[in-house]
């Protein structure tokens, strides 16, 4: 009867030790995939091929622009941004693409955790308190700067990740 338990744990034994760790190559390529799949979504979207990423709106300037150089956490950073703007957009269409942010965040968690580092909590959200004000006088321009902005983000985090970043 105090023997169950203890056969138990000693038939797992063997399969406790053959666990293995993902490789971080898998996590690399799985955040490029990611990334490319939230590209492929956003070019689904027919409207936001009509503005440039590099393209100045008045207003919207709290939408964040391209950065030369990203390291991990500014990748974080930024799209902690876009995933607080997507998620106060009414429409449809970027639900998933806000999900995928998260997933994305994820990942990029477990990269900068293989490199030990500690990607802080994204700051800077407080900036977006005023986005309710901003999506009343213009709701449509606000999801096209947006998504066209994320998707040249995003092909600049897909370059940055092959020449491996910094924290």
């Amino acid at each position: 009867m105090y023997w169950r338990p203890l056969w138990g744990f000693l038939w797992l034994w063997p399969y406790l030790f053959y666990i293995q760790a993902v490789p971080i190559q898998k996590v690399q390529s799985d955040t490029k995939t990611l990334i490319k799949t939230i590209v492929t979504r956003i070019n689904d979207i027919s409207h936001t091929q009509s503005v440039s990423s590099k393209q100045r709106v008045t207003g919207l300037d709290f939408i964040p622009g391209l950065h030369p150089v990203l390291t991990l956490s500014q990748m974080d950073q930024t799209l902690a941004i876009y995933q607080q703007i997507l998620i106060n957009l009414p429409s449809r269409n970027v639900i998933q693409i806000s999900n995928d942010l998260e997933n994305l965040r994820d990942l990029l968690h477990l990269l900068a955790f293989s490199k030990s580092c500690h990607l802080p909590l994204a700051s800077g959200l407080e900036t977006l308190e005023s986005l309710g004000d901003v999506l009343e006088a213009s709701l449509y321009s606000t999801e096209v700067v947006a998504l066209s902005r994320l998707q040249g983000s995003l092909q600049d985090m897909l370059w940055q990740l092959d020449l491996s970043p910094g924290c």
